[in-house]
């Protein structure tokens, strides 16, 4: 099947679906009918309504949101700032995952900051386990930077299931 995407900038009134995506791409059952499932390595959410509504509200944040006849299918937050563009949450359906929606979706990312912001460096942190996601990101022309730090505690929304996560740094500069 051979969907026509769209992609746009996201609102504050897309924000629980933005949530609801992101959690689904990530953790608990459903996550694993794709590949991007963190379900073996934290409990919970990975964010809520509340956290994407500060986060559009933040000045050099946007989300770029991915359709396909009309359902949102992706999304992915930007945030400018003087490191670079750090680029996160990147979520796809996951029933959908493995057909070129992603890396579709990373590229208008990458041309929305290259346009909003003038933007050529942009950065992400992955969890350094997650080997076939680096290399997905690599493919994507995403280096390895060599810098990591240890994965962030928020008890409120998850719980790691393994212990000593850490995150690694990937870089990709235009």
């Amino acid at each position: 099947m051979i969907l026509k995407l769209s992609f746009f900038k996201a609102n504050q009134s897309e924000a629980d679906q933005i949530a609801t995506l992101v959690n689904a791409a990530y953790r608990g059952e459903f996550s694993r009918k794709g590949w991007t499932t963190e379900a073996d390595l934290l409990d919970g959410l990975r964010t809520d309504t509340q956290q994407i509504l500060s986060l559009l509200e933040e000045r050099n944040v946007m989300f770029m949101l991915c359709k396909a006849d009309s359902e949102l299918q992706g999304s992915v937050y930007l945030h400018n700032t003087d490191a670079g563009v750090h680029i996160g949450m990147l979520a796809v359906n996951p029933l959908l995952q493995n057909r070129g929606i992603g890396k579709a979706l990373l590229q208008s990312a990458e041309f929305a900051a290259q346009h909003t912001w003038s933007a050529n460096h942009f950065i992400m942190s992955v969890i350094s386990c997650r080997h076939e996601l680096i290399a997905f990101y690599e493919r994507c022309g995403y280096r390895r930077t060599g810098v990591s730090k240890a994965f962030p505690i928020n008890p409120s929304l998850w719980t790691p299931k393994v212990a000593d996560l850490r995150l690694e740094l990937l870089e990709k500069i235009l």
